[in-house]
C-alpha cells in the first residue's frame, strides 16, 4: 500500500510550530509495512485542501490518503467539509468508530467531525491534529483499512472469505 499524509495547520505551514502528527503517522504506517510516499503541510484553507486531495487521489499514485488536523469546531477547522466536497462515496463507519473509541478516553471526542470516503480508487481518512489522537484514531480503524483498500482497488474476493 502506498500512502500520502496531509497535515492541515496554519501555524505548522508557516513554520511557527513543528508538525508532530505527520511524522508520527508516517512512522506508524511504516511500522506496518506501508510505503509513505508523500508528507505535506498546508494551511487550513478549504479550497487548497480540496485541491490537494483531488490531485493526489486522481493521480492514481496513492491507495490511502490520511489527513491530520482541522476536524474540530474552531472557525478554521474545515477539513471535513473540504474532504466531503471531493468524495465519490462517504464511509461513515470510520468517523463513527473513531469517535466511539475516542470517547472512552476523552469527552472532547464528541466534537470531532472527522470523515472518510473514497475518491476514484483512493481511501481518504480524516484524523485529529495531535500526534497521539491521530495515531490512536488510526489504530481504532486500521483493521478495516487494508481490506477497504483492496476492495476499492477492485479485489473480487468474497468479503466473508
Amino acid at each position: 500500500m502506498i500512502a500520502a499524509i496531509l497535515t492541515l495547520s496554519d501555524r505548522c505551514s508557516t513554520g511557527e510550530r513543528l508538525d508532530g502528527s505527520g511524522p508520527a503517522l508516517k512512522l506508524w504506517l511504516e511500522e506496518r509495512g506501508v510505503t509513505v510516499a508523500t508528507v505535506e503541510v498546508i494551511p487550513d484553507e478549504s479550497e487548497l485542501i480540496s485541491e490537494r486531495l483531488t490531485g493526489w487521489a486522481d493521480s492514481g499514485r496513492y491507495q490511502l490518503i490520511l489527513t491530520t488536523g482541522g476536524t474540530g469546531v474552531s472557525p478554521r477547522d474545515v477539513t471535513p467539509e473540504s474532504t466531503e466536497r471531493i468524495l465519490d462515496r462517504i464511509l461513515p463507519g470510520f468517523g463513527e468508530v473513531m469517535r466511539m473509541e475516542s470517547l472512552k478516553k476523552t469527552p472532547h471526542a464528541i466534537i470531532s467531525r472527522a470523515v472518510a470516503g473514497i475518491r476514484k480508487t483512493t481511501l481518504i481518512v480524516n484524523l485529529p491534529g495531535s500526534p497521539k489522537g491521530a495515531t490512536e484514531c488510526l489504530g481504532f480503524v486500521w483493521a478495516a483499512i487494508p481490506h477497504a483498500v483492496d476492495k476499492i482497488q477492485g479485489d473480487p474476493a468474497e468479503c466473508g472469505s
